[in-house]
């Protein structure tokens, strides 16, 4: 269960929290993943991650993301089907992630900076459709807090997990299982997309244990 990060708040929320109660009857301070359900209209966190079919977004496309919501067991996410493989690739994919996005203030990723976003950015604009404005969504990757403030022997999310978590759900990529997915095997597409589920609960767990280590900051994606 999130809790609630009163280091960074100012004095007047932690009163607020502490005297207003949540539909289990407990305060905010107490039960604050309530407090992160109930306030929709307050900051809305998401943890993002992709998985495409290559690793430069003009010779690959989107096959799925998912959105895990800090505090619930939500997660948004849509894949590409065969049909879309054989007509319109992964515009739908893409518009869909767009539209899902826009429901959070603030996303977390995990070398989001220099991948996920870039990539999730050339697919939605090389399709034709309408992507955030500066300043409309807010983001902060943790790969740059694990390498600045951590001495790992890798920092790749799972290696993250394994040492300063005690263990990672993370399944490892198999390339025959991509070739497939892309043939349109729908199996295929479904282990992916349970392996990006997987990467966005693990770094959601990630964020609640080190996020103490760094101050917030308000970069636009």
């Amino acid at each position: 269960m999130p809790i609630a990060p009163v280091s960074k708040m100012a004095k007047q929320e932690i009163v607020w929290l502490g005297s207003h109660r949540c539909k289990c009857g407990h305060t905010y301070l107490e039960h604050y993943s309530c407090y992160l359900s109930e306030n929709p209209l307050k900051e809305r966190i998401g943890f993002f991650d992709t998985e495409n079919s290559s690793l430069v977004a003009d010779f690959g496309i989107m096959l799925c993301y998912c959105i895990k919501e800090l505090g619930t067991d939500k997660i948004y996410s849509r894949s590409i089907t065969p049909k879309e493989l054989r007509t319109c690739m992964d515009r739908e994919v893409a518009r869909q992630c767009v539209k899902d996005l826009s429901q959070f203030s603030k996303i977390y990723t995990f070398y989001g900076t220099r991948y996920d976003f870039p990539f999730v950015r050339t697919r939605v604009v090389a399709n034709g459709l309408p992507f955030f404005n500066y300043g409309e969504l807010f983001h902060q990757d943790l790969w740059f807090l694990v390498r600045g403030k951590f001495k790992l022997s890798s920092n790749r999310l799972e290696n993250a997990c394994r040492i300063l978590l005690g263990e990672t759900n993370k399944t490892h990529i198999n390339p025959t299982i991509w070739i497939k997915a892309l043939q349109g095997d729908i199996k295929s597409i479904e282990w992916i997309v349970d392996h990006c589920e997987r990467d966005v609960c693990d770094l959601e767990k990630l964020y609640l244990k080190i996020n103490q280590f760094q101050r917030e900051t308000k970069t636009s994606i």
